[in-house]
């Protein structure tokens, strides 16, 4: 580029209607205060004692008595010229201006001025000339009035502009927009990265939307055999699965307008908006068609009509509803529009918008398993320094159980570890790290804990892992630290096996594991305390599933309790008799006494290994797989599939 040619970079101030309304401002000031003239020069301040001995000498050409409570003198020519009148003679700045006063003063009562004014002319001769005149301030007069209209309408434009939900222009800005749709529209216009190769596992849900996407691509290639292109989706799941990252997905990979917006969009103080946005989001929709809408937590309109006693019979989220089932299936729909939801509360719904020919597809977006996990992780890993040895696999079998948003999390959490430690390079250490901040909290190696206590959380995570080594069906240990994390004291972790069936023996050896703690303590010190409440809150509950909910007892038989609706009709008591909750509750007080007794017997069995399992873990602080098995010895159960724990070696 020539040197003589540079880029012009300033950018022109962008014009602003506040300007006018300054501009406005400044005149009516300017107008004010030069309203009475330009010959309103004021002269200088003096007294009526004064005035009245000027004007016994003879100096005074002329009075003016303006508006009956302020008097102007002006002086004869001879007298301005003597010295005692010098400070008041001022040059004139504009010679229309005219001749200015020389003095001014302000009287009391203008009857007594007028006598005394009158008296001292007759009586000295004087030929001093009286005028009277009144100023007024037109301009000045007119802001007054104007005023209060101004800030009226001002305040009005103010308020309706807060109810409104924004101050710019555009739908929803102003009141008269408040019934437009808020959707945020994507098109070929607006740059959306991400993309189906962003969406790690979920495999059968993308390749549901992509047929979507497809339909709309091409859809000769579905309507020349005479299908039809489904009116709706519904991504059902968990938090955190990737349902809007999903939908993100569509609108980077749909080259088709693209509506986005919350459930929550469509609520407002004012009765009917909601409807009203309904209906503008569609006809947006259809002049735009074929198009996509995707609405994001979509309990928050959809839930079931008539659940609710206490609310009215005009109910503003009903009525959004109803507009909402009209426009997706309704006596003029157009099915050039497709609707994606997404929701994790789908047993709330409304079943008529559940119903096929409105969500023809309901899409459920698990949790993910080991291989999606490690394709997840590879996803998040890309973006960080990673060591060149991490193994991704041992990764994803580190966090069963975790969500996509979870594993974005770790990854993030052991960059952060790792440079708070100042390292290069993020290694498998942080992210072991990075799980266990998540998963049990952060460590609090401070909290002042006495030795007494010490030793029973000790003995107590001890009996923890040596109940769960002895049992066939128990998970794995990983881990085992008396270090205080959260509102624990201790903590142990286990790598649980990914079950998608779980059999009676398998739920009993993991109860007695997690009453290995308290049996422990009851073991070595003959008390038990109230450190196993997380312990028998988990076994009750696993107690009762398989009483009420599984069928897994003999006594109550195969029967369930479980509602898989979640709208049961007769919530206001209970699906059973009196002895059948009298039988229930012997039912899982018997299971739960059993492994408790089975725990104890164990641990008395190995009552030395135990004691020398508490007692590195009092000297440590924190024992993995290995300590266990140079004190027991390999894992009578071991399995094909079991994980070393490479990380057992580097201690923290």
């Amino acid at each position: 580029m020539p040197e003589n040619k540079k880029p012009n970079n300033t950018k022109k101030p962008k014009f602003s209607p506040y300007w006018i309304y300054g501009l406005i401002l400044a005149l009516f000031l300017t107008f004010n205060l030069f309203s009475g003239g330009m010959g309103s020069s004021t002269g200088s301040s003096s007294t009526p004692a004064q005035f009245f001995n000027y004007l016994k000498d003879g100096d005074v050409e002329k009075v003016e008595i303006v508006n009956q409570r302020e008097a102007k003198v002006y002086l004869t020519e001879e007298a301005a010229k003597k010295d005692v009148h010098k400070k008041s003679v001022k040059p004139q700045l504009l010679p229309i201006a005219g001749k200015s006063p020389n003095y001014q003063f302000e009287f009391g009562d203008i009857q007594l001025f007028q006598k005394d004014l009158k008296d001292t002319i007759d009586n000295n001769g004087l030929s001093t000339e009286i005028n009277y005149k009144t100023e007024t301030n037109a301009w000045g007069e007119l802001l007054l009035s104007l005023l209060p209209f101004v800030l009226i309408i001002g305040v009005w434009i103010f308020i309706m502009r807060r109810m409104s939900g924004g101050a710019g222009g555009g739908a929803g800005g102003q009141i008269f927009n408040i019934g437009k749709s808020k959707a945020k529209l994507f098109d070929q216009n607006t740059l959306v990265k991400t993309s189906f190769k962003d969406v790690a596992g979920l495999e059968g849900a993308k390749e549901e939307v992509q047929e979507i996407v497809d339909f709309l691509k091409n859809p000769e290639k579905y309507t020349s055999l005479g299908g039809k292109i489904p009116k709706g989706a519904l991504l059902v799941g968990p938090p955190g699965t990737g349902k809007t990252l999903l939908a993100k997905a569509v609108a980077g990979e749909a080259k088709v307008p693209f509506f986005s917006l919350s459930g929550s969009d469509f609520v407002e103080m004012f009765v009917g908006v909601g409807a009203s946005r309904v209906r503008d989001l569609f006809k947006q929709a259809k002049e735009k068609s074929p198009s996509i809408i995707f609405i994001d937590e979509i309990d928050a309109i959809g839930r079931a009509r008539g659940k609710n006693a206490m609310s009215g019979s005009n109910d503003e989220r009903e009525n959004t509803l109803n507009q909402l089932l009209t426009e997706m299936d309704g006596f003029g729909t157009n099915t050039n529009v497709i609707v994606l939801a997404a929701t994790n509360r789908a047993d709330i719904l409304d079943k008529a918008l559940m119903r096929a020919g409105r969500f023809d597809r309901q899409i459920f977006v698990d949790l993910p398993d080991v291989r999606e996990r490690k394709e997840i992780f590879e996803v998040h890993l890309k973006p960080l320094k990673k060591a060149q040895d991490l193994d991704t696999d041992f990764l994803s079998k580190q966090t069963p159980g975790f969500s996509g948003a979870d594993i974005a999390n770790v990854c993030n959490e052991a960059a952060l570890i790792a440079a708070r430690n100042g390292k290069k390079s993020v290694e498998k250490q942080d992210f072991l790290d990075a799980v266990d901040r998540i998963v049990g909290g952060l460590e609090k190696k401070n909290k002042i804990i006495t030795p007494e206590e010490k030793k029973a959380v000790a003995y107590h995570e001890a009996g923890h892992a040596t109940v769960s080594w002895m049992l066939e069906h128990a998970a794995p240990l990983i881990k085992v630290t008396i270090v205080p994390r959260g509102r624990s004291l201790g903590a142990a972790w286990y790598l649980p096996e990914e079950r998608l069936i779980v059999r009676p023996e398998q739920m009993l050896d993991e109860m007695c594991a997690a009453l290995g703690g308290r049996a422990a303590e009851k073991v070595i010190f003959d008390k038990i305390s109230t450190g196993a409440l997380s312990d028998l809150e988990k076994v009750t509950k696993q107690a009762r599933a398989m009483v009420t909910v599984y069928g897994l007892s003999d006594k109550v038989g195969n029967l369930t309790y479980y509602d898989s609706s979640g709208q049961n009709e007769y919530g206001f008591s209970k699906p059973y008799s009196e002895q059948t909750a009298e039988l229930i509750d012997n039912e899982i007080s018997d299971i739960i006494e059993k492994q408790y007794q089975r725990a104890i017997d164990l641990l008395e069995k190995h009552k030395d290994k135990l004691i020398e399992l508490a007692e590195v873990l009092l000297e440590d602080e924190v024992i993995f797989k290995d300590n266990l098995e140079k004190i027991f010895g390999k894992r009578p159960f071991e399995k094909d599939n079991t994980i070393e724990i490479e990380a057992s070696q580097e201690e923290e």
